[in-house]
C-alpha cells in the first residue's frame, strides 16, 4: 500500500515537528492538527533561524501554501 503525505503527517501528530515556510523562516513545535490543505497547528511553538530560538510564539496556525516541508524533530522538546 503506498505511503500518502497526510499518511506521514497523521504519524507526526502529537510529536514535535520542524516547519520550513516559504521565504526560509522556520518554526519548531508539537503537531497538534492539520487538515487536507495541509495547514498546520503548532503548539509550544518556537520560530528558529540557525538551530537557535529567535522568539517564542506558543500556538500558531500555518497556512499550507506557505509550507515548504514538515520534519519529525528527534529529540523533541
Amino acid at each position: 500500500m503506498p505511503v500518502r503525505p497526510l499518511d506521514i503527517l497523521n504519524k507526526s501528530l502529537k510529536s514535535p515537528v520542524i516547519v520550513r515556510l516559504k521565504g526560509g523562516r522556520e518554526f519548531r513545535g508539537i503537531l497538534d492538527g492539520y487538515d487536507i490543505h495541509m495547514n498546520l497547528v503548532l503548539l509550544n511553538a518556537e520560530e528558529i533561524q540557525g538551530g537557535e530560538i529567535v522568539r517564542r510564539v506558543g500556538s500558531v496556525i500555518i497556512r499550507g501554501d506557505t509550507v515548504v516541508f514538515v520534519s519529525p524533530f528527534p529529540g523533541g522538546e
